[in-house]
């Protein structure tokens, strides 16, 4: 069922809801959480919509959307709710925010969140630079963003590095789990050895892979080079160097990939390129910070500082390196004294 409450207010979007429960017998106690969509009036609606309610299977929620207007128009608020085969396993509240109502997501998302119920905020694209600092994002358990949909996909994992903050999760890092389990499990297997360097290859505008490739240089403190190619979307391939013989992933076509190893035969992996509903609910099985993500995108920071440094060849200043020594031998001597 679809009910249009035109030029309306979020109180009688309530009235109504309760109106819809009490004649339906359509109830919120079953709900999990609430998961709050934040995005643009316009074409990406309905496939957010969409990808929140195949999610809603396993994590029933009430789902409310944020699509913001052009802010030119007046201030008005259009409302749908969508209960039963409309909203999957969820109910759906979708609020079109214009004027300068567009601007005031927060307080129109308040009125429907479900009392004691994690809060789970996500932007399908267009993500704030500081998504903790949002007024919605605020009020959220966990922040999902995409750096894959920006215009500018690294620059946008680059800014998730700088802003991260205890439940920030992007949906390139949730693209990673099947090779991240893959690579993991390879290094389970004889012969047990140290891998001494990496290698992962991908398109240059593949946040995925850049990840990729400060995980592996993050947990396992080898040289991991960074490859851009062409061939494949995505990431193409993954090498893991070792004294008898590589582990390697291949994955050229965005689908299948094959994996080989020392004393295996090759075997093909299913390697499809995950879409937003797995995505999506993968991270909804989660609300505790994501430990292994804030650290890779530690590792992250550190390897573009690396590459800035190495692009402006600037050393540090001897007369500062000069200074420090001095300090630090006077403090020395004072401590002997």
């Amino acid at each position: 069922m679809i009910v249009d409450l035109p030029s309306t207010t979020t109180s009688q979007v309530n009235k109504k809801m309760v109106e819809l429960r009490e004649s339906g017998g359509a109830v919120a106690l079953g709900r999990v959480l609430t998961l709050a969509i934040v995005t643009s009036d316009g074409a990406e609606v309905e496939p957010s919509i969409q990808a929140a309610n195949d999610a809603s299977r396993e994590h029933p929620a009430r789902v409310i959307v944020v699509a913001r207007g052009t802010r030119q128009a007046a201030a008005r608020l259009d409302a749908q709710i969508r209960i039963g085969g409309d909203a999957g396993a969820s109910e759906v509240i979708v609020l079109r925010l214009y004027g300068p109502l567009a601007d005031e997501g927060a307080g129109s998302v308040i009125p429907f969140l479900l009392p004691d119920a994690p809060i789970v905020v996500w932007w399908p694209s267009d993500a704030p630079e500081y998504p903790a600092k949002d007024p919605i994002g605020a009020l959220a358990h966990r922040r999902i963003t995409d750096a894959a949909a920006d215009e500018d996909p690294i620059g946008a994992l680059q800014a998730r590095a700088r802003s991260y903050t205890n439940g920030d999760t992007d949906l390139a890092w949730t693209r990673l789990t099947s090779w991240r389990a893959l690579l993991a499990a390879a290094l389970d297997l004889p012969p047990f050895e140290s891998v001494t360097s990496a290698t992962v290859t991908g398109a240059s505008s593949s946040p995925s892979t850049d990840l990729l490739s400060a995980w592996l240089a993050s947990y396992l403190q080898v040289p991991v080079r960074r490859v851009q190619h062409s061939r494949g979307p995505g990431i193409v391939s993954a090498v893991l160097e070792r004294p008898s013989g590589n582990v390697e992933i291949v994955r050229p076509d965005g689908r299948n990939g094959s994996l080989s190893q020392p004393g295996q035969p090759d075997r093909q992996v299913a390697l499809h390129r995950r879409d937003i509903r797995d995505c999506l609910t993968e991270e909804l099985r989660r609300l505790d910070p994501d430990e292994i993500y804030e650290a890779t995108l530690q590792g992250l920071a550190e390897i573009v500082r690396g590459e800035e440094t190495q692009e402006t060849g600037v050393p540090e200043a001897p007369e500062q390196t000069e200074q420090t020594e001095q300090t630090e031998h006077t403090e020395h001597t004072e401590q002997r004294a």
